[in-house]
């Protein structure tokens, strides 16, 4: 006979995503979120710096702030969730903090993360 705990391990490895790749605190993602408007769904990006990850299992969510026309704008996501259609690391942030809510009081070059040179996916042209 099948547990209880059991029974809710094998649902939650059936939700568990394992296409996303690994990213953590101060990295730059580019993402892809599926937005329903009206009958349809529309593919709308998103991009900034993720300043906080937390949870575990089906639970883990993170928090991702970026700066559009002067404003700070923060949204925060379950890592295992369906609106999710893509992630992208664009740089890896070199950071010695699990949560950089500092970043929310500052503004222009300062307000930005250092990137690691030796894991950077970015085209240099």
């Amino acid at each position: 006979m099948v547990s209880n705990l059991e029974k809710i391990k094998i649902i939650d490895e059936k939700q568990i995503r394992k296409d996303l790749p690994h990213f953590d605190v101060g990295d730059t993602i580019k993402m892809r979120i599926k937005v329903k408007e009206a009958e349809k769904v529309r593919i709308h990006p998103f991009e900034g710096t993720v300043i906080k990850k937390t949870g575990h299992g089906l639970g883990k969510a993170f928090t991702v702030r970026k700066v559009s026309f002067g404003e700070g704008v923060e949204r925060t996501f379950p890592v295992h969730s369906p609106v999710i259609e893509k992630i992208e690391v664009v740089a890896k942030g070199v950071v010695k903090r699990a949560k950089l809510y500092y970043l929310r009081e500052r503004l222009g070059k300062s307000a930005r993360v250092k990137v690691d040179q030796t894991h950077s996916t970015t085209l240099s042209v």
